[in-house]
């Protein structure tokens, strides 16, 4: 564990003493671990009644110190804590989206009353580089309907290659579909900014019906409010089917409607 230096502590009955800290290397919108070990300080018990106790919690910041993310993860103290006790406390952490250098500030929290640092205590505040959550950029295809000459011929085109082993997502499309060029650079793009599935804008040759929802001109939306259709998935998720198409109705999924398929009128796709 990284060892903390002296700091300054409150003089009032509220006082962390922050002693220790380890964290798991994040990836962009993975869940993670901390190891924290912090003293009271203070004069005053930290009480421990659950979500309406004393809890540890965090803040995302950028390296300027601006807030990217306020309200992290709670994490309940499992007991009292007294003047002149340690703890060592292990917190989830969600890391933040997109990849890059920030700053993890941990405090304390009296819910619905007041952060730690509202009334004068240090918080501990670390510089963090997360992670894409992709390791690599290595996208699998897989086409539902079998062999297609015009989806074959639209993959080979890509200005990101797929591959047909070791992928980190795979894409599930319908035989006849026609990713546009950029298809997979987007989708890539996507997983390494931190979404677990990632979905686009169906473009069905000017035919709406009930693909409307779909159609090309939408921006990004995380709360798309709807399935996602023909999704690229990161390992562990499977697709489902709506409206006859392979889709992904779950959560850590983005929509962005710069991504966009093709679908002609024979699509492989079951009459809904």
């Amino acid at each position: 564990m990284q060892r903390v230096g002296e700091h300054s502590l409150s003089t009032g009955p509220l006082a962390p003493r922050w002693l220790a800290w380890s964290l798991d290397s994040p990836r962009a919108g993975v869940l993670g671990g901390v190891r924290l070990v912090l003293e009271n300080a203070g004069s005053a018990t930290w009480r421990s009644r659950g979500r309406d106790g004393v809890q540890a919690a965090y803040h995302w910041l950028d390296p300027l110190g601006n807030p990217i993310v306020w309200d992290g993860i709670r994490t309940p103290l499992p007991r009292p804590v007294a003047p002149g006790e340690t703890i060592e406390l292990e917190l989830p952490v969600l890391a933040p989206r997109p990849p890059g250098p920030y700053r993890l500030a941990f405090d304390l929290i009296e819910e619905h009353r007041f952060w730690f640092a509202e009334v004068g205590c240090e918080t501990l505040e670390v510089p963090v580089e997360v992670a894409p959550r992709i390791a690599e950029r290595r996208l699998g295809v897989l086409v539902h309907g079998g062999h297609d000459p015009a989806t074959s011929e639209a993959l080979a085109a890509q200005d990101e290659p797929v591959v047909t082993e070791d992928a980190v997502a795979t894409a599930h499309l319908v035989a006849g579909c026609r990713p546009a060029p950029d298809w997979a650079r987007r989708v890539l793009d996507a997983h390494a900014e931190g979404w677990a599935a990632v979905g686009g804008a169906i473009d069905t040759d000017g035919r709406s019906g009930r693909l409307a929802p779909w159609q090309p001109g939408g921006g990004r939306n995380p709360r798309f409010g709807r399935p996602l259709l023909l999704p690229s998935l990161l390992a562990g998720l499977e697709p489902d089917e709506h409206e006859g198409l392979p889709s992904y109705a779950g959560d850590d999924a983005l929509f962005d409607g710069r991504i966009l398929i093709t679908l002609p009128r024979r699509s492989g796709r079951r009459p809904a």
